[in-house]
């Protein structure tokens, strides 16, 4: 009878997202990520700026394909990255339970309600039209029409404490309106961002709608919120680097989106609170015929 021999555990270092791949990080450097408790789980890589570059370079080219598809098309593939979700929930439960320090029953909650989140938005793609946009009442002999418009590459900083919630919470209404994003995973707890850009990249979404990064957000930052073809920013996760980078922001005139004092991440009704920021309204007049 052969002899089974003591299984060794396959040890991970996570990737970068960019581009619809996963490459390492152009610096080499990676850092270790423990739990809650602090036992250590895996090394994820150590984004530089020139990976934020890249990822934006990659979000800038997606974004005519992106914004140009049907409102109808996007919600169906938002809804397909849902259904890739609903088939890692272990995973996910197991990253969130380690990342947030939650039980198992509440790390199962948090991940069932951040794959209904990602439904929420899937279900938006074709109403933002309706609600933000219509026919607007004008004295004259012509038409007026508004329609929303998404308003290009966001930058987004995922919020500390709730890894994969929050997360989608802030991802999932950028992409749901059309833009595509770069987004800095909480530097203390990225595993479930990258489980999710495993999620997003066996789905049917093109390559740089979606780019996540880990590494240190004091590194990462200021250069995304600097950078001169980033349209947009949610600072979300920003803690007490908001001030400056919102005046980096303005070095370009970028929207911005500021923390809110208590954002509630299980809100089961967000609304278009994260749409509505990071849309342009776009007004055309018509002449009627006689």
């Amino acid at each position: 009878m052969t002899e089974i021999l003591p299984r060794v555990e396959v040890r991970r270092t996570y990737k970068l997202y960019v581009g619809g791949a996963f490459p390492r990080s152009e610096s080499g450097r990676s850092y270790p990520v423990t739990s809650a408790d602090g036992i250590h789980l895996a090394n994820a890589a150590l984004a530089s700026r020139k990976d934020v570059r890249d990822a934006v370079v990659a979000a800038r080219k997606a974004f005519p394909g992106w914004s140009g598809r049907t409102a109808y098309n996007r919600g169906q593939i938002l809804y397909r990255v849902a259904e890739m979700m609903e088939g890692r929930r272990e995973q996910f439960a197991a990253e969130v339970a380690a990342a947030d320090g939650a039980g198992p029953a509440r790390a199962r909650a948090l991940v069932s309600a951040a794959v209904d989140r990602w439904v929420y938005y899937a279900g938006w793609t074709d109403k933002i039209g309706q609600v933000l946009g219509g026919a607007n009442p004008v004295a004259g002999p012509f038409f007026n029409l508004s329609e929303p418009e998404p308003t290009g590459v966001v930058g987004v900083l995922a919020p500390a404490g709730s890894s994969l919630l929050g997360l989608v919470s802030v991802l999932a209404p950028v992409i749901a309106a059309g833009n595509t994003a770069v987004l800095i995973a909480d530097e203390r707890a990225p595993l479930p961002a990258i489980t999710l850009a495993e999620a997003l990249a066996t789905s049917d979404l093109p390559g740089g709608v979606a780019n996540l990064l880990t590494g240190r957000l004091a590194e990462l930052a200021p250069p995304l919120a600097g950078h001169a073809d980033v349209n947009a920013l949610d600072l979300a996760g920003a803690g007490d680097l908001a001030a400056e980078l919102e005046e980096l922001a303005a070095t370009t005139l970028k929207r911005v989106l500021r923390p809110g004092p208590q954002d509630d991440w299980t809100d089961p009704d967000p609304g278009l609170t994260r749409i509505r920021p990071f849309l342009e309204i776009k007004t055309v007049w018509h002449p009627i015929g006689r």
